[in-house]
């Protein structure tokens, strides 16, 4: 063997083990990219449930307003909170399904508004929940009432 050629050999002995060293590097950062992206998508999956959810209590608020007795008193009487009787009612099922409902209750304003024919009903609902580890979110619907 050549003195060239041995010294060549001692200076590549070590690049293997530095290669593969940084290929194992890059995959681990590809693995922990990849985790981190499916950690955010499950927290967005959980999130917009709650939206669905929250969209979904207040149109069933709004669809109990449409089939009862709609005549502003009647309205304000059953479905203004705090104290409304349906309101109540509907509030159990609000605190059930979405986390920090208690302690970010919904609101339900009613106010009367002066028609042509007959007065109607505005209605605004707001809920607002706080998942863990989360800012707390809100969900309005306004709706007009004849």
């Amino acid at each position: 063997m050549r003195p060239h050629q041995y010294q060549a050999r001692q200076f590549l002995a070590g690049s293997v083990l530095l290669e593969a060293l940084f290929g194992l590097l890059i995959f681990s950062m590809g693995i922990l990219a990849l985790v981190g992206m499916q950690a955010t998508a499950v927290k967005q999956v959980s999130s917009g449930q709650y939206r669905v959810e929250a969209s979904f209590l207040a149109n069933d608020l709004l669809a109990q307003m449409w089939l009862g007795n709609r005549t502003p008193s009647s309205v304000v009487s059953q479905y203004a909170s705090p104290s409304g009787t349906a309101y109540v009612n509907w509030l159990d099922t609000v605190n059930a399904v979405l986390p920090g409902a208690v302690t970010h209750p919904p609101s339900v304003t009613v106010n009367t508004i002066a028609g042509v024919q007959s007065p109607h009903v505005e209605v605004m609902v707001t809920l607002r929940w706080q998942a863990p580890g989360e800012a707390v979110h809100q969900y309005v619907l306004v709706e007009q009432i004849q």
